[in-house]
């Protein structure tokens, strides 16, 4: 796995049950790939679907549904370096 697609310690439990299915991410090109596998143990999450979208997009539904209370504090973690590039990512959680 080149990229690890990091996810915040209050998340991943959350993410294990299944009840986080998507991410948003700010970065200058997509780290991640459809089909991709990435790390969370005790398993790994399956990115399903990324979609560029722009920063006005993000509704409080997608902040919400990436475990967040709402588009302002999704925001504060959502930029990952320099990038600009903002896309919305679905993916699901397999046990190992």
């Amino acid at each position: 796995m080149p990229y690890a697609m990091m996810f915040l310690e209050k998340l991943r439990e959350r993410i294990r049950r299944g009840e986080i299915d998507c991410t948003i991410r700010i970065w200058k090109t997509a780290r991640v790939r459809i089909g991709g596998r990435y790390s969370l143990p005790p398993g790994h999450v399956v990115v399903d679907s990324i979609m560029p979208i722009d920063l006005r997009d993000i509704t409080g539904d997608m902040a919400r549904r990436s475990g967040f209370d709402g588009v302002v504090d999704l925001l504060k973690v959502a930029q990952h370096g320099s990038g600009r590039n903002v896309y919305f990512i679905t993916f699901h959680y397999v046990e190992a």
